[in-house]
């Protein structure tokens, strides 16, 4: 009886604002470092995919890059050694909108080497 145009059951093909969660980032990085303008790339990464994702910075210790969604740890530089690729943190900003658990990034690019 019903058209289907109205039912609220969906059937995944569409995109159902309800679905996705708020997604809060925040990085911490070393300043004296020369890390903002590596957390500037990310952030303009990630606003350009998510414009609505709220980020903010803080500095950190020595060496630090740390990401974490949602109050969780996704990403240490200090355990890695380098930095998130873009595609990975992406990911995982996708999996926290949609109620996945997160996993660690462990895929690391490594700091800029000037020879």
């Amino acid at each position: 009886m019903s058209s289907g145009a109205g039912d609220s059951t969906g059937d995944g093909n569409g995109a159902e604002s309800g679905t996705e969660r708020r997604v809060r980032i925040v990085v911490e990085y070393c300043e004296p470092c020369g890390f903002e303008a590596t957390y500037q790339e990310l952030a303009s990464a990630v606003r350009e995919e998510y414009p609505d994702i709220e980020i903010e910075s803080r500095l950190g210790g020595t060496g630090a890059f740390e990401i974490e969604i949602n109050g969780q740890l996704v990403f240490s530089k200090l355990e890695n050694g380098g930095f998130p690729y873009e595609k990975d943190l992406i990911e995982a900003i996708r999996r926290a909108r949609n109620g996945e658990p997160l996993e660690k990034i462990t895929n690391s690019r490594p700091p800029c080497v000037i020879l």
